[in-house]
């Protein structure tokens, strides 16, 4: 639900030098020529040694009436992550390789775009979610997206894009394996062969092992979980592609190796025990355990337009309409 605020006059920027493949200077200089007019900003820098994480939590600290994330994924998820629950909202300027959370919070992803939104000062409230007391933003995947984003290094993403996660994906399929997984919700205990189960709490099309309901929903207050049941490595890739399909079009998944379901709280163990991502970043194995947080952020997104009809007239009696 959208709800325009008074228009803050500081911001802090949290911008991340070696993001993308563009010259980092010069978008750094775009940000300021259009913000600067509308908005005092504090620019921060992350380095090797200090994330945007770190930065936003000081920020958060030092009363920050908004703070805004210019970076890749990683970047924009890490200051999100300091501001749940927290009433200060975030802007996003992407400018990485896949802008997953851009894309899944319908946030234009040009930095002229991205600003405008910013400027314009309407907020919304989008649910969070925390793995492991860890704060999640997007999805924690386990078994193969793990594998697949681990193996996408930096210098691949900065000479493929998108491409290298697929490069990675197609690699990860080579070594396809099943492992024994309990999925626990309150109300009851799953035990499944699966090779990928995905938790999400938003997620843009291109996370497409994210995608067996139909469209990920970010303020609904539950966890979208996708469960990849493969027989063989030419179902995985038929999966695969479904998935696509589907997620393009906001359609459930309807293969019997594809399961899915909706909670606002789960708890997952493997045996033997597998390798999870959260947000884009290995953090451990499982197990792990999951709970929605309802509108725990506060984000900075673009206005959705109301549907007007444009006309209705043509049924009033006795009228009658001509060309001119």
């Amino acid at each position: 639900m959208f709800a325009t605020s008074i228009m803050t006059r500081s911001a802090c920027l949290i911008f991340n030098p070696v993001a993308g493949q563009g010259n980092s200077d010069q978008d750094l200089a775009t940000i300021k020529n259009l913000l600067e007019p509308e908005l005092e900003l504090d620019i921060q820098f992350t380095t090797e040694e200090v994330s945007g994480g770190e930065l936003a939590r000081k920020a958060v600290k030092n009363n920050a009436e908004m703070i805004i994330a210019s970076g890749g994924d990683g970047t924009v998820s890490a200051v999100a992550e300091a501001l749940v629950g927290t009433e200060i909202p975030l802007g996003a300027i992407a400018r990485g390789t896949a802008n997953a959370f851009v894309n899944a919070l319908d946030i234009p992803d040009s930095i002229e775009a991205a600003c405008q939104v910013i400027i314009e000062g309407a907020t919304k409230k989008v649910d969070a979610g925390m793995c492991n007391g860890k704060p999640m933003i997007l999805l924690a995947g386990i078994g193969f997206e793990a594998d697949t984003v681990e193996d996408a290094d930096r210098e691949t993403k900065n000479r493929l894009g998108t491409l290298a996660y697929v490069l990675s994906g197609l690699k990860q399929l080579r070594e396809f394996e099943k492992f024994e997984t309990t999925i626990e919700t309150k109300e009851r205990v799953i035990t499944v062969e699966a090779n990928a189960i995905t938790i999400a709490n938003a997620a843009p099309s291109t996370s497409v092992l994210a995608h067996g309901t139909a469209g990920v929903i970010y303020d609904d207050g539950l966890l979208d979980i996708t469960i990849i049941a493969a027989e063989s490595r030419t179902n995985a890739i038929a999966i695969s592609y479904h998935l696509l399909q589907s997620a393009s079009n906001d359609e459930a998944a309807e293969r019997d190796d594809i399961g899915y379901l909706r909670t606002n709280w789960v708890k997952i163990s493997t045996n033997p025990p597998q390798k999870v991502v959260l947000d884009g970043e290995i953090i451990g194995k499982t197990p792990i355990e999951v709970e929605c947080i309802p509108q725990g952020l506060t984000v900075l997104a673009p206005v959705e337009p109301e549907i007007q009809a444009e006309e209705k007239i043509e049924h009033l009696s006795g009228i009658k309409i001509e060309p001119k």
